[in-house]
């Protein structure tokens, strides 16, 4: 992955050297940067990059213990994609405040992440700003698919980069369009009914 990354952000360089983990005081720690050297102890130009993984709601633990011990798998396990927290308020967060510090170096960041990740973003957020990657914009995302490729197995491949600047990503940050939220008067009936489930209430 570091290495589509290298092709699409410097692709005159020769080769980027990578160094983990590199803080960015204020802003956190970046988890990979490449840059490249000016030749006299320092660096000539670099890129900020952050992988995002995606956490789950509930765990699917049990089904990795069954593959470990040759049992069958059940049909499905009580587990998730944690969508919102993971993707709409860790990474975003995290795109507002470290885009902001590349933005006043004029250099960039870039998020990589699955590619169903960003198709969780697009259903449902505001990406009215998120546009095919534009060179002068300080947030990118790149995504990766996961691929079958026969005996090779399943592989990573690029998919997509789409950028945006930092007032598109407080867009992101604001959440859903007022088109796609409930009415109060929906908004009701939800509590209602969850409180019914829950026995906290009971249905006339």
């Amino acid at each position: 992955m570091l290495a589509d990354i290298a092709a699409h952000y410097f692709p005159q360089a020769q080769s980027l050297v990578w160094v983990k983990e590199v803080s960015m005081e204020a802003g956190g720690s970046v988890d990979y940067v490449g840059f490249i050297s000016d030749g006299n102890g320092g660096v000539e130009d670099f890129l900020c990059v952050e992988f995002q993984a995606a956490g789950t709601t509930g765990t699917p633990w049990d089904g990795i213990v069954a593959l470990r011990e040759g049992r069958p798998l059940e049909k499905s396990y009580n587990y998730g994609i944690n969508w919102a927290n993971e993707f709409l308020k860790t990474m975003m967060q995290q795109a507002f405040k470290k885009g902001k510090i590349v933005d006043s170096w004029g250099r960039k960041i870039v998020f990589v992440m699955q590619d169903i990740g960003l198709e969780y973003i697009r259903s449902a957020v505001d990406d009215s700003d998120l546009r095919a990657a534009r060179d002068e914009d300080p947030v990118h995302f790149c995504t990766f698919a996961m691929k079958w490729e026969g005996r090779g197995g399943w592989r990573l491949r690029h998919a997509e980069r789409v950028s945006t600047d930092i007032a598109g990503i407080v867009k992101i940050l604001g959440g859903a369009n007022l088109r796609d939220c409930p009415s109060v008067e929906a908004f009701k009936r939800n509590i209602w009914r969850k409180a019914a489930r829950d026995k906290i209430v009971s249905d006339p």
